[in-house]
């Protein structure tokens, strides 16, 4: 008996890691969908640039960052990249397409 609540105490976390990885709701890929959409239409990048002043003196500090997608790297479109994600992550096709999806700047 005791063995057996000490493998279900093991199994029960296991089981929950696993149902985290499940289809999501189509809704839900749609928006987080977008991201990777965006990505495979162009890099995005930040230019961060700040002046402190303290007892050492005057001091600039700057910061670049970039993120490009592989999805752009490879010329993919990123209509066919949404529509991609979206079916992996929730096991179905969008309701819309990405140009009609609120939130997309394309």
């Amino acid at each position: 008996m005791a063995f057996a609540r000490a493998l279900s105490a093991m199994l029960l976390p296991l089981a929950l890691g696993l149902a985290a990885c499940g289809p999501v709701p189509v809704e839900q890929a749609e928006r987080s969908c977008l991201r990777d959409a965006e990505l495979a239409q162009r890099p995005r990048g930040e230019v961060a640039i700040g002046v402190g002043s303290g007892p050492g003196g005057t001091r600039t500090a700057g910061r670049v960052t970039l993120e490009v997608g592989s999805d752009y790297l490879a010329g993919r479109d990123p209509a066919q990249v949404f529509d991609r994600c979206v079916l992996n992550r929730s096991g179905q096709m969008p309701t819309r397409g990405l140009y009609q999806q609120p939130g997309w700047r394309g």
